[in-house]
């Protein structure tokens, strides 16, 4: 291991552990940390020392800069640089991203999240042949984007030979780092403050002075180097100034702007330009100054002060230097100087940092600069920049004389916003948007907006109220678009409560919706189909429905946008038509569709909800280790985007697994979080889960007071599964008026939806009632074995047994209860298996229970792992789907194959993971 470098003045402890991060990189691990402090209490000069330790590694290094915070990527492509040659060695969705991103390309808007795990395999492909060290300093002035990117890269290093240090700025505001291994670094001790002051101090300085100067410092390292520097000959006796006159960061900045009061003016007028130009880039320096017709050679008596190094690259000595330059001019020559370099810059290669030196240096409205700035935008939202899309957008409205454009600036800029999850800003640029000249479609599209954000913000009522306000509105503008804000409208009053009279009351203001078009489109036709289903009842709307179905299964991404079609699919359109219409095939095939969509287009939010609706669709097909999956998957990118989990589908699982305590917990937690937050839609979800666990467990009473209150309120989706559990709890407990109430309304959605699902479910609920319930229940199972529900295929074999025994026919029960127990126990389905189990006995037979699977041992990211890999993804292939580099996925399966006793893929696919 290399030897400590120069010492730091009372810095052992914090060079200790930056010494131990470079030796857990040599050792294969990962590692990341956060200097964390003040202006000038040392960070850049531990970044410097760590720097000088890692003398086997490469070094990549970042800064950000306060004027390029408007770029997107500006900081995360200063990093990368170096390692763009590399670009082909990713993989083709990673490479396509990063390089639209950069500007290097052009392809499809990539996600933060793509970009940030084509980077983690970019660094770690550097990684894999020298120890990677990233520093990056003053986090605070790093674009968004950069900074978002980076900290996904940060939660992602384990196995990898890679050290990445920020240096980051106490300034109040929260920071995507949070969470973050952190290393605050403080004042020195008094003892250092005072050899570190001696060190500059030019003469002999009083006593007691000496100790205020030390108090008021705080032990800054920076203070007490850089303040003398600016002192007059009485201060050192009078004192370090007035007291509470000025934070101390200000006071050392008011220490740089002293000692640049003297300079000449074209030296002054220099620095201005470098501090204005954030590349550091020395062709674009000196091709302003020439611009501004500044002297032969003014750079000599800056870099005489020891202020600014020019070279190559153009470095001040710290970034409260250029502040403090930029800071100190008078706003004339800031813009003049902005003027310059916007000269200088190359529209062709460089356009978006020409443009917003043309914002700087405008001080009046001015359209072409304004139009500038919009172009800007657009190529911003391309490359996946939100956040800085939505700044050239606020700044061309900022910029745009004519008020009604103006608007339109400011509501497209609040558009971004929402797209961003700056949902207050956006609501703020509404309200500018708003004040605005009266424009029709412009006030109907800002409601629309404040909608969509309330939906966003989990407040269902209001999102209904505003989505059927802005439809309203859109209906004599835009016809379709009008029907799709309506359809918006509908599925936020179903999400919002279950209520008859709400939904109801949504459902008739669709009525007043403009015609569809001939011919009608899904969207079409799915709000019909929805519309008619909550005015008229399932059997009008079950002609509606079909046709929905059929006009979902057959969008055609390369003719239709991507995102209405994952809306759809998605279980607010199509995949609920599909559930509401009894077509499982259908719904399971609109959920693996919309997954792969959503995934293949980085929109993670939609992949979450559509890994839920597959999860439910896996569930019902008895294939819980492959549900449990999709949830894990759910978690994973909830961690990775700061969202929370979906998550309906963990209860549902849970549920199904007969595991009371757990259901319970996530039962009574989802019902809280959805309650504050309007979605009450969840409640009986939950009521639905409860159902279920208490029909497994036995405890029949329970399972109808929760089947009851989402079968009186008619919930659209799962109302006929929620109808099977009702009739089976009230079998059960006697309940012939409840029991009757399921078969009723089983019968009419059999006759109307004709599916095989359907129909089965129906010839089981009326096999309870007692009439004909032998032929019944062959009825129900050569239905259902047509079907995908084959955890109701198999509870269907044990209520028949269940029956037999009671009819005395022990032999035949003994039969149909072996068949029950054997798929139930093979589903993991434990509380229904167990049932199946006592009936056995109760007929003299006996029923082993199932042991562990060796795979119980494995943490759910280790299961999800082998599970790809025993379907034969590769590293490669299972890291882009878990936001893991390569290598770390390696370094999971040996994990796995340890736990599992094995030591190759091939075994992996014997261990319970292939089709799971």
């Amino acid at each position: 291991m290399p030897g400590r470098g120069p010492a730091l003045i009372g810095r052992d402890s914090e060079c200790a552990a930056l010494d131990r991060l470079l030796a857990d990189a040599r050792a294969e691990r990962g590692r990341v940390l956060v200097l964390r402090g003040e202006a000038g209490i040392g960070k850049t000069a531990l970044l410097e020392y760590v720097h000088a330790q890692a003398r086997e590694f490469r070094v990549a290094r970042a800064a950000g800069v306060e004027s390029e915070q408007v770029m997107a990527y500006a900081g995360l492509h200063q990093l990368c640089a170096p390692f763009l040659d590399r670009l082909d060695r990713l993989p083709e969705p990673q490479r396509e991203a990063l390089g639209t991103a950069f500007g290097l390309s052009s392809g499809p808007r990539p996600t933060r999240f793509l970009v940030g795990l084509a980077v983690l395999t970019l660094l770690a492909d550097v990684a894999e042949e020298q120890p990677l060290l990233c520093l990056v300093d003053d986090v605070q002035w790093l674009d968004r984007m950069s900074e978002v990117v980076l900290a996904f890269v940060a939660r992602r290093l384990l196995a990898e030979r890679i050290v990445v240090v920020f240096a980051l700025r106490e300034t109040g505001r929260e920071f995507d780092l949070a969470g973050l291994p952190e290393l605050p670094v403080g004042g020195l001790g008094e003892a250092e403050s005072a050899a570190l002051l001696a060190s500059v101090l030019k003469g002999p300085v009083d006593g007691r002075v000496r100790d205020r100067i030390l108090a008021e410092t705080h032990g800054n390292p920076l203070a007490l180097l850089e303040l003398p520097r600016a002192w007059t000959p009485a201060e050192p006796a009078v004192g370090f100034g007035p007291p509470g006159a000025m934070a101390l960061a200000g006071r050392i900045e008011d220490c740089f702007v002293k000692q640049l009061q003297p300079l000449p003016a074209d030296t002054r007028r220099l620095l201005l330009i470098a501090a204005a130009e954030p590349l550091g880039d020395a062709t674009l320096l000196w091709a302003a100054a020439g611009e501004l017709g500044l002297g032969a050679d003014p750079a000599a008596a800056a870099e005489a002060t020891g202020l600014i190094e020019f070279g190559r690259r153009i470095r001040f000595r710290h970034p409260l230097v250029r502040s403090a330059v930029y800071r100190s001019a008078p706003a004339r020559d800031r813009q003049d100087v902005h003027r310059a370099l916007a000269a200088v810059t190359d529209p062709d290669r460089d356009p978006d940092r020409r443009a917003w030196h043309r914002a700087q240096a405008t001080v009046s409205p001015d359209e072409d600069v304004a139009a500038d700035l919009e172009r800007s935008a657009g190529r911003a939202r391309a490359r996946g920049g939100l956040v800085a899309a939505a700044a050239f957008f606020e700044q061309a409205a900022l910029l745009t004389p004519e008020p009604a454009r103006r608007a339109d600036r400011e509501l497209a800029a609040a558009a971004v916003k929402r797209d961003a999850g700056a949902l207050e800003e956006a609501l703020g640029l509404l309200d500018s948007a708003s004040a605005g000249p009266p424009d029709a479609g412009r006030a109907a599209e800002i409601e629309r907006l404040r909608g969509q954000i309330a939906f966003d913000r989990r407040r269902g009522g209001d999102a209904a109220r505003l989505l059927l306000g802005a439809a309203q509105r859109l209906a004599p503008l835009d016809a379709n678009r009008a029907r799709e804000t309506y359809l918006e409208a509908l599925a936020a009053a179903l999400w919002a409560g279950p209520e008859p009279s709400d939904l109801v009351a949504a459902a008739e203001a669709t009525r007043a919706a403009p015609p569809a078009p001939a011919p009608p489109r899904a969207v079409d036709l799915v709000l019909d189909a929805l519309a008619t289903r909550f005015t008229d009842g399932h059997r009008a709307a079950a002609p509606l429905l079909a046709r929905a179905l059929a006009a979902v299964r057959d969008l055609d991404v390369g003719t239709e946008d991507t995102g209405r079609v994952l809306w759809l699919l998605g279980n607010r359109a199509g995949g609920m038509v599909a559930t509401e219409a009894a077509d499982f095939a259908a719904a399971r095939a609109f959920a693996e569709r919309q997954v792969r969509l959503a995934r293949d287009a980085g929109a993670l939010v939609q992949l979450q909800f559509a890994l839920n609706f597959l999860a439910v669709n896996e569930l019902l097909a008895g294939e819980l280790t492959a549900a449990a999956a999709s949830i894990e998957e759910d978690r994973v990118i909830a961690g990775v985007t700061g969202n929370a989990p979906v998550g309906y589908a963990a209860m549902l699982l849970e549920a199904f697994r007969g595991r009371e305590a757990q259901a319970l917990e996530l039962f009574e937690e989802t019902a809280r979080q959805a309650s504050a937050r309007g979605q009450l839609r969840l409640v009986t979800f939950a009521d639905y889960g409860r159902a279920v666990l208490y029909n497994g467990l036995g405890r029949h009473d329970a399972a109808l007071a929760a089947a009851r209150r989402v079968f009186d309120l008619d919930v659209v989706g799962f109302q006929g599964l929620v109808t099977a559990e009702l009739a089976e709890a009230a079998s059960r407990t006697g309940d012939e008026i409840r029991l009757r109430a399921a078969a009723e309304r089983s019968a009419e959605r059999a006759e109307a939806a004709g599916t095989a699902e359907a129909r089965g479910l129906d010839a089981r609920v009326r096999a309870l009632g007692g009439a004909d319930a032998e032929d019944r229940y062959r009825e129900s199972i050569a239905c259902l074995e047509a079907t995908t529900l084959r955890v109701d295929l198999a509870r269907t074999h044990l209520l028949y047994g269940e029956w037999l025994r009671r009819e005395g026919r022990r032999v035949d029960a003994r039969a149909q209860l072996h068949t029950a127990h054997e798929q139930l126990s093979a589903m993991g389905l434990a509380a229904f298996a167990e049932r199946a189990r006592r009936e056995l006995q109760a007929t003299g037979e006996t029923a082993r229970k199932r042991t562990a699977e060796p795979t119980g041992e494995l943490t759910a990211q280790e299961f999800q792992i082998a599970r790809l890999a025993a379907e034969g993804y590769s590293n490669p292939e299972i890291g882009t789907r878990l936001f893991l580099s390569p290598r770390t996925v390696e370094w999971h399966l040996r994990k796995i194959f340890t736990k599992l006793g094995i030591s190759s893929r091939r075994q992996l696919r014997d261990a319970a993971f292939a089709g799971a």
